[in-house]
């Protein structure tokens, strides 16, 4: 079941791949050239601070958990932060794979108009922000499924895939990508946790 699953994710990022469509790779570039024909200095420096928020936040967030677990001694509470690391880990592990297996440009390395506001080294799909965001926002609302966690969770993590955009460092498809590695690999590791709980009650995560 969990093979199928993980193989499903692979398929349907298969049809975001950059190569797939030379249709979606041309909205791509006018996506972009539209934000930057519209780009304004102050909405950029907003958008980089956002941007700069996704390690600290994706870092803190379970390191809470897990702090707030100890101090409590609550079970729970230690398995809770220990997922949401988890999928932090799978998403980046995915990300970093499907990198360097697509090896796509960033945009302003094929499209001299699209001018870079921030940094971008490594090959440009999937977001690597965008999935850390998006797996942080989902391991976190699917550990404490609240509104109250869930609406400002995936409202800051969409605000980063959007920065990644607007700071001209990603195409949409990358976030898009991004989003999907990110919500998917929380997903995943909540079912591989729901698995061990059938298997080993008495040290699984307990919701």
């Amino acid at each position: 079941m969990i093979i199928r699953n993980l193989l499903l994710i692979v398929v349907c990022l298969s049809f975001l791949h950059p190569a797939a469509q030379a249709q979606r790779t041309s909205l791509d570039v006018q996506v972009l050239n539209e934000m930057m024909e519209n780009r304004h200095e102050d909405p950029v420096e907003i958008y980089q601070q956002i941007s700069n928020t996704t390690n600290y936040i994706s870092m803190l967030a379970p390191i809470t958990v897990l702090a707030t677990g100890l101090v409590r001694n609550d079970r729970v509470t230690l398995n809770k932060g220990f997922y949401m690391a988890e999928s932090l880990a799978a998403s980046s592990f995915i990300t970093t794979g499907l990198k360097y297996a697509f090896k796509r440009h960033r945009p302003f390395a094929d499209h001299p108009f699209i001018v870079p506001a921030s940094n971008g080294g490594s090959p440009s799909f999937p977001s690597g922000h965008t999935s850390e965001a998006f797996a942080t926002a989902t391991s976190l609302t699917m550990a404490y499924p609240k509104w109250y966690v869930a609406v400002p969770a995936y409202a800051w993590a969409s605000s980063v895939g959007y920065s990644r955009m607007y700071l001209g460092v990603h195409y949409p498809s990358d976030v898009l990508a991004g989003a999907i590695v990110g919500a998917g690999s929380a997903w995943l590791m909540y079912r591989v946790n729901k698995w061990l709980v059938n298997k080993k009650p008495a040290t699984a995560l307990v919701y």
